[in-house]
């Protein structure tokens, strides 16, 4: 079946990105694009979900492998990796194979290496088939997106993104949650087989609703560029994940770094230069595009961030339980889950300038007030705090994501939505290690000057001390675990001080994002059902 209501629509070139000549039809909107765009934003909620939700069962994995924590801490490392290795190729995968194709497959193939997950019996095989899963889980978010903006007419962009969004940026925060309580009440492998029937479901939809793209099967594997992009991003990735580690400073750690930038150089001169390039690197070229990928990278770093230390902070300093942890990372959930569309509909009247400005203000705001985080802090602060921040993200992330695509030509968009996704992946990983690995250094820091005045008051002059000494190496612990707390709470402090002034700063970026609704039309293309 074919709809005739479709039309083409090609955005004016922008400065400094040349209009191919005669480009091939790559835009394809229909009028019914709700139901099929509900369809992508399943498999890209559910691909995305899976990075936050494996967090809360690592200790469980741990003790049931009788591993150490270094050991465990490479079945997100893995998957990381293989994140940032795989996203590279999806532009020429959708083209090679079509997007509706594609996504099927990528759909399966993710649910399928779930259910592995769920059933590996040893470290090395969870890591092995972490690896696989995150394969077509790099692909998924690349393609959603590539589907969206074949499918929706450039006056409703903005609203379709911000139901898109809600796969991105909801999912991480529900993942707590959903974890949480399959962990505490259930099995810590539930969380990879609750992938396996809403992936098949997914399935059956899309090859219901989605509609066909054609594929371009005579374009060439760029193996070349494959190698250094692929390459380039592990060495950068493995530096920032074992730094902590290894050492910043290290050999090792300098070597990858140093490596990991030249690889990546050598490809955007590979790609420059070939007839067929894996990834056409030209959007970086152009100034709006890139400034919203900066603040794409400085909105991820932030809400990885909070993502990630606050569930350790509770668990770990406060002594929560896993789902009481969940609940209380929970409403920033439904801040996102009402912010995001409603930015999307706002941005289709004004545009993303200020919707983005404000939501970076109120992130930042609500940043700051994170870093009075304390070994006192009660979880109702903690949640307003974090709705606060959620409001301004769900306000300003799909505005800055959908601007930045918007400003691209057609002919570019499938790459501009790989290097979305690929920034994306890369800032919150690199983002969140190097925080990592800052936080770690100023516990240390933190636990010796605690220590210095703790041997300045003496076991003997201090009577406190005196009476948990009596009791015997056992009889210091409650002391050991209110250093702890104050200690991973001041560190944190820092970490969160630092981002809410970037997020801050960012603001000034924020006033150079253009609209770029699309202007103009051309003929007509189908869309096959």
């Amino acid at each position: 079946m074919t709809r005739s209501v479709e039309t083409e629509t090609r955005p004016r070139p922008e400065a400094g990105v040349e209009a191919e000549p005669n480009p091939a039809p790559t835009s394809y909107v229909t009028e019914k694009w709700g139901l099929p765009l509900g369809v992508v934003v399943v498999g890209m909620f559910m691909s995305v979900l899976d990075t936050s939700i494996v967090n809360v069962a690592i200790p469980n994995m741990q003790k049931e492998y009788g591993v150490s924590l270094t050991d465990i801490e490479w079945v997100t490392t893995a998957y990381t990796l293989a994140l940032g290795v795989i996203v590279p190729t999806s532009s020429w995968l959708g083209e090679r194979l079509g997007m509706r194709r594609l996504y099927l497959i990528s759909l399966l193939g993710f649910s399928l290496f779930s259910a592995a997950c769920g059933m590996a019996e040893n470290l090395e095989s969870m890591i092995i088939f972490r690896v696989l899963q995150a394969l077509p889980a790099g692909v998924i978010p690349v393609t959603c997106m590539t589907i969206l903006l074949r499918m929706v007419p450039p006056s409703k962009l903005g609203m379709a993104m911000g139901m898109y969004g809600l796969g991105i940026v909801v999912a991480p925060g529900v993942g707590p949650t959903i974890g949480g309580y399959l962990v505490e009440y259930f099995d810590w492998r539930l969380i990879f087989y609750i992938n396996v029937p809403v992936g098949v479901l997914g399935a059956i939809a899309a090859i219901a609703v989605l509609p066909r793209f054609p594929a371009s099967p005579g374009k060439r594997f760029d193996l070349p560029g494959f190698i250094c992009v692929a390459a380039g991003l592990f060495c950068l990735l493995l530096a920032v994940s074992e730094g902590s580690d290894w050492g910043w400073t290290g050999y090792r750690v300098l070597m990858l770094t140093v490596a990991g930038i030249n690889l990546l150089a050598l490809f955007a001169i590979i790609e420059l230069n070939t007839a067929e390039p894996l990834l056409d690197v030209r959007p970086l070229t152009n100034l709006p595009f890139l400034n919203s990928m900066l603040l794409v990278s400085v909105l991820f770093v932030g809400l990885f961030a909070g993502f990630f230390y606050i569930p350790v902070f509770l668990q770990q300093g406060q002594n929560i339980t896993a789902m009481n942890t969940g609940l209380t990372v929970l409403p920033q959930a439904a801040a996102l889950v009402i912010m995001t569309p409603l930015a999307g509909r706002l941005y289709d009247r004004i545009g993303a300038r200020w919707l983005a400005v404000v939501g970076l203000g109120i992130d930042g705001v609500g940043t700051l007030m994170l870093a009075g985080i304390n070994a006192d802090v009660t979880r109702a602060e903690l949640s307003w705090w974090m709705v606060i921040r959620a409001t301004g993200v769900g306000l300003a992330m799909m505005p800055i994501i959908t601007s930045g695509i918007a400003v691209l030509p057609p002919s570019l968009t499938g790459a501009g939505s790989t290097f979305t996704t690929l920034f994306q992946r890369v800032a919150a990983a690199l983002g969140l290690a190097a925080l990592t690995g800052l936080a770690t250094a100023q516990q240390a820091q933190f636990w010796a000057d605690r220590s210095a005045l703790l041997h300045g008051f003496g076991t003997v002059e201090d009577p406190r001390i005196v009476a948990m000494g009596q009791g015997g190496p056992g009889g210091l612990i409650p002391l050991w675990q209110q250093l702890h707390l104050r200690v991973q709470a001041q560190a944190y402090s820092n970490i969160f001080l630092i981002v809410g002034v970037a997020t801050i700063g960012a603001m000034v970026c924020a006033l150079f994002l253009r609209h770029g609704r699309p202007a103009g039309g051309a003929k007509a293309e189908p869309v096959e059902m």
